[in-house]
């Protein structure tokens, strides 16, 4: 197993514990014990610390787009593991933005299907495919000089006559 992979594996049992828990603990205290008890040898403790506070951090945005691309499922019914995966996995694509997004799909799956569900893997693929597809149209309505020069130069090549 990765180290990223655990990593992400650690910040999902601290929000699934958390969450779980109405949110009573102290989020920091939750993170070091899982960190201590199930990561011993793990090296690079802020990524974890990274991503739980991302999440904790911009929860009602994340929140927000689980809504949006889970319209069928209010987020209270959406199974504690399954919606905290999904926290992950949004905050990595949306706010993180360090890793390729099909490799961050890719590792939320795998932690769906280890500790979610039967159906897990494929609501988490599902969710986050759809954003994953949004953020991709989003990214090719940006205009940049590239796109512009790009432009400017078949705009030029159709309006050559041919004799």
């Amino acid at each position: 197993m990765s180290n990223r992979h655990l990593s992400r594996t650690i910040a999902m049992q601290t929000l699934f514990e958390w969450d779980f828990n109405n949110r009573s603990q102290k989020l920091q205290e939750v993170n070091e014990r899982n960190l201590r008890d199930f990561a011993p040898g793990l090296e690079d403790f802020a990524f974890v610390e990274n991503l739980v506070r991302g999440v904790t951090k911009n929860m009602a945005a994340i929140d927000e787009n689980i809504v949006k691309y889970a319209p069928d499922w209010p987020i209270d019914k959406i199974t504690v593991i399954d919606r905290n995966i999904l926290r992950l996995g949004i905050y990595e694509l949306l706010f993180l933005r360090e890793v390729p997004p099909k490799v961050v799909i890719n590792e939320s799956i795998e932690i769906a299907k280890a500790y979610g569900g039967e159906s897990s893997g494929k609501f988490i693929n599902g969710v986050l495919g759809a954003i994953f597809r949004d953020i991709e149209t989003e990214e090719d309505d940006i205009i940049t000089p590239e796109k512009i020069k790009n432009k400017m130069n078949n705009d030029q090549k159709n309006n050559i006559i041919s004799i």
